[in-house]
This record gives structure tokens, C-alpha cells and sequence, in this order.
């Protein structure tokens, strides 16, 4: 070999063993990171079940209203004909009656 090989040689063997060792994640370590990320994957599942339960009682409950606004709507024109109709029966009661 060489006196250059030589010298070389030691750099190329550490350098492969570097960047053969120094991409490999050991188990624990990749454990570690998927709990972190699954606790806050959990988290933000349970922040998102509690806000569509709250969504569907909302909507739950803006039908509800919706259906009582109907309702009285509807309440309120069959009130509006019954006025209506006693308007006009008391207008044909004052045409009637004499004047002084």
C-alpha cells in the first residue's frame, strides 16, 4: 500500500461508519418520538369529539328553535285573521249605527 492509502484509509473507514451508524434511529428513540406525537394525536382527538358533540347539541337545538318559530308563526297569522275579522265586524257595527 501506499503511504497515501495509508493515511486515507483510516478517514474512509470512519467516514463510512459514521454515516452508516449516524442515520439508524434506535428503537427507543423512535418509541419515544411516536409517544410524544400519539399523546398529542389523542389530545386533539378528545378536543375534537367534545367540539362535535357540542356542534350536534347546537344544531339540536336550533331546530328545536326553528320548529317553535314556525310554530309561532303560524300562531300569530291565525291571530292576525281573528283581528282582522274583528276590524271589520266592528267597522260594519259603527257604519250601522247612527250618527247623532
Amino acid at each position: 500500500m501506499s503511504p497515501s492509502l495509508k493515511k486515507l484509509a483510516p478517514v474512509v473507514v470512519i467516514l463510512t461508519a459514521s454515516l452508516g451508524l449516524g442515520g439508524c434511529a434506535t428503537k427507543g428513540f423512535v418509541r419515544e418520538q411516536v409517544a410524544v406525537v400519539s399523546q398529542r394525536v389523542d389530545a386533539l382527538e378528545a378536543q375534537l369529539q367534545a367540539t362535535d358533540a357540542t356542534a350536534k347539541q347546537a344544531l339540536t337545538e336550533a331546530q328545536a328553535a326553528s320548529g317553535q318559530a314556525q310554530n309561532n308563526g303560524q300562531r300569530l297569522d291565525q291571530l292576525n285573521g281573528r283581528v282582522d275579522g274583528i276590524e271589520q265586524r266592528m267597522q260594519q257595527a259603527q257604519a250601522k249605527r247612527p250618527r247623532n
